[in-house]
């Protein structure tokens, strides 16, 4: 492994496009501890008259979370959105076949929306519709229901249980993950294609303005992947707006250099779907370009989640269950900045992105019942980015020292991207994947008026594997690094071993 400087020019002259400020945001899903002691707990010493847990709401404005999709995931295809409206003390209790919980529906759509209005102006809603067990008829009636002002049955029984102002719901999933056999109503691409193409064409009636995502595969790794794409948008490509991704990562078999480049998948990802869609746009003849919406993304430790259902009573439905509840590390977190680079790389395209989920649940925030809440490690990344990474994202084109990976062959230990926001100053992202040596950087500043290092901090730690429990939820923070400089338009810094990194100039 070479220890070389890493390098990289900015200029504004060069850049690949607006940051969407729905690139940054969430996920709340009715599983595990996500909605029940997450975000929503009656009772709890800092819940409000709604049951909203304030202390969580002020680390979700912390975070800087904007659009927030809901409310699954696998749960939807087993939704009945009626299940989830009027007075809480009559809504039917169900098993959710996705989880393999049971569903109390205490918490419904306007909760949903209550929750996105005490979190701020920046948080709008993102709702996924079930076309997995329903259809066309259903997707309508929630739309109506949610968003047409009054005169009409179900407007009015919006209404009648209290919410007099329609929701304003804009963005809209058609479906989740349909591709994949554990979806309940699992679907081919045609038949999901076209499924989708009669929700769009049918939700456009009520309102041309909807933004309409259709399902992409659940992973690059998906044997039908990029068929099942050019077939579904064949279907739907003058209907929808976007088409999704998920991806989620993880060390296999103690492969820790391969983790740290997970990234170099994810980047991979976004530009075949892109290809993909582009074709098939290229073939129809159309001068739309489809967006990606990359909403789901995170480390997940699936391989552990798989060994405790192997372990799962068949006769147990428990009602919010601990579920999926990673603890991260300084690595992790690490990882996960790397993913938010991959993400702003591609901001042109990829113009609204989830991170799954928001509390509990593979989260940056945790909780305990009755008890605090905290911040994850990967918390601090995320919170960095939403808040600097706003404005014109920089085509940087690292020269890197390389190290050697076995998933992604050669790959550079420098992963980086910049904004330039609208006041003219620059935020740098970089992440030094090298696990043992600290990585010098040079930038080189051309057409831009910067004079000074405003901020260099550093999320990194002598162990690796630290991280923040209930016991020690301040474990892990951010940290300033001295000597970083900003001379004659050539910013110099030092990267630690393992760490992410964000350099502010002005």
């Amino acid at each position: 492994m070479s220890t070389t400087t890493a390098r990289f020019t900015l200029d504004p002259a060069f850049t690949v496009g607006e940051v969407n400020p729905r690139l940054f945001g969430s996920f709340v899903e009715h599983l595990g501890r996500c909605v029940y002691t997450g975000i929503f707990e009656p009772g709890h010493p800092a819940a409000d008259e709604a049951g909203i847990r304030t202390d969580v709401l002020d680390l979700v404005r912390e975070l800087g979370v904007t659009a927030i999709r809901y409310p699954g995931g696998n749960f939807v295809s087993g939704y009945k959105w009626e299940d989830s409206v009027g007075p809480a003390e009559d809504r039917p209790r169900r098993l959710d076949l996705a989880w393999r919980s049971t569903e109390t529906n205490r918490f419904g759509l306007a909760e949903y929306i209550d929750f996105l209005r005490k979190v701020g102006p920046q948080a709008e809603p993102m709702m996924a519709i079930n076309l997995g067990t329903r259809g066309v008829a259903e997707a309508l009636e929630l739309q109506e229901y949610a968003n047409h002002p009054a005169g009409t049955a179900l407007s009015e029984q919006r209404i009648a249980h209290g919410d007099k102002d329609p929701f304003g719901i804009k963005v809209w999933c058609l479906g989740n993950e349909m591709d994949g056999p554990w979806q309940t109503g699992h679907k081919t691409a045609e038949e999901y294609g076209r499924i989708a193409a009669e929700t769009a064409r049918a939700m456009r009636q009520i309102d041309a303005g909807v933004e309409l995502v259709a399902c992409g595969s659940s992973s690059q790794a998906m044997p039908t992947f990029a068929a099942w794409e050019a077939t579904v948008l064949q279907e739907t490509y003058d209907l929808v707006d976007y088409i999704s991704l998920h991806a989620y990562y993880q060390p296999l078999d103690g492969d820790l250099d391969s983790f740290l480049a997970s990234a170099v998948d994810m980047e991979s990802f976004i530009e075949n779907v892109i290809a993909t869609a582009d074709h098939v746009g290229a073939r129809l003849k159309s001068k739309k370009k489809i967006n990606l919406s990359f909403d789901e993304w995170n480390v997940w430790y699936t391989a552990d989640w798989e060994e405790q259902t192997k372990n799962a009573d068949p006769a147990d439905w428990p009602q919010a269950p601990r579920l999926l509840e990673d603890n991260y590390s300084v690595m992790d977190a690490v990882v996960f900045g790397s993913l938010l680079i991959a993400l702003l790389r591609h901001a042109d395209r990829v113009t609204v992105a989830c991170l799954a989920q928001l509390v509990n649940v593979i989260a940056p925030i945790m909780t305990e019942p009755g008890g605090p809440a905290w911040r994850q490690t990967t918390f601090f990344p995320f919170a960095q980015a939403s808040r600097f990474g706003r404005g014109q994202v920089l085509d940087v084109r690292v020269d890197s020292p390389t190290y050697d990976t076995a998933k992604y062959g050669e790959t550079d230990l420098l992963h980086a991207t910049a904004v330039r926001a609208d006041d003219g100053t620059v935020t740098v992202f970089a992440v030094n994947r090298s696990r043992t040596e600290s990585l010098p950087l040079e930038v080189a500043l051309s057409g831009l008026d910067l004079t000074s290092v405003t901020e260099h901090s550093a999320l990194a730690d002598a162990d690796p594997d630290a991280r923040n429990t209930l016991a020690d939820p301040d474990r892990v923070t951010p940290h300033p690094v001295e000597g970083t400089t900003l001379t004659d338009g050539t910013l110099t810094a030092v990267l630690e071993p393992l760490s992410w990194n964000v350099i502010r100039l002005a």
